[in-house]
């Protein structure tokens, strides 16, 4: 495996981003990985590193560059923590269109890579990027052929860009992956969600007997069963969708 961090020019700055691919066998489908809101860390290089092995050319930026913040550390459990409040503030200073910008950006740089093949790209947002992540498939249709967003926040919204609405933009096949106990999405976010997605090549799946943020080992939510079916799916879906002819 070839690791390695790139300070990606964008239109803001430069984005410090995690590459993570195999050595042989490229061009390998790009994977672009959104980060949740605790930031870059070991944790999520781990799981870039893992999708990475089944061959694709895996991208994590960093999306807090702007505020020239990189990583937030350890986070006290305590919600009123000043550690937490900083967190809810850089999430806050995040929109769709900049993190669409982002993707550009990380594209462009793509396209220039032996390893990368920016034809056949899926993408994959945590928490605060689920809907990052389904946005990219409606920004770069005929680019992104797979989404998936993980007990994402802001599913069901009000403005056109709301994740709900993703079905009629898109010809990607997606998937949303969801904590059974979420305050960031309660149930009848999901069946608006759910509602959004009927006839479409897309699922919304509930995970049973889980809380927000169960994929991430590091975690005191954190429930392996649940962790590797949403392995078992997100590496089922760019199979079905990512496939170099």
């Amino acid at each position: 495996m070839i690791d390695q961090q790139i300070a990606i020019p964008t239109r803001d700055g430069h984005t410090a981003t995690f590459i993570s691919h195999p050595e042989r066998g490229g061009p390998f489908p790009v994977i672009l990985f959104y980060m949740d809101a605790p930031a870059i860390r070991e944790e999520l290089r781990d799981m870039a590193r893992r999708l990475a092995t089944s061959g694709y050319y895996v991208m994590l930026p960093n999306l807090y560059y702007r505020s020239g913040v990189m990583e937030l550390g350890a986070l006290p459990a305590d919600p009123n923590a000043p550690e937490r409040k900083r967190m809810f503030q850089l999430m806050g200073s995040l929109t769709i269109p900049m993190i669409m910008d982002d993707t550009r950006a990380l594209l462009t740089y793509a396209e220039g890579q032996a390893a990368a093949n920016t034809k056949l790209v899926g993408t994959v947002g945590y928490c605060m990027s689920g809907r990052y992540a389904v946005n990219a498939a409606t920004h770069f249709p005929d680019r992104v052929k797979a989404a998936a967003s993980v007990y994402g926040v802001q599913l069901a919204t009000d403005q056109d860009d709301s994740p709900h609405l993703a079905a009629a933009k898109t010809r990607a096949e997606l998937y949303f992956a969801c904590a059974e106990t979420d305050v960031y999405a309660p149930p009848e976010i999901i069946e608006k969600v759910k509602e959004g997605m009927k006839g479409a090549k897309a699922e919304v799946e509930i995970y049973p007997g889980t809380h927000h943020g169960f994929a991430f080992p590091r975690r005191p939510v954190y429930d392996r069963d649940a962790a590797e079916r949403h392995w078992e799916r997100l590496l089922a879906l760019y199979r079905r969708n990512l496939v170099q002819i």
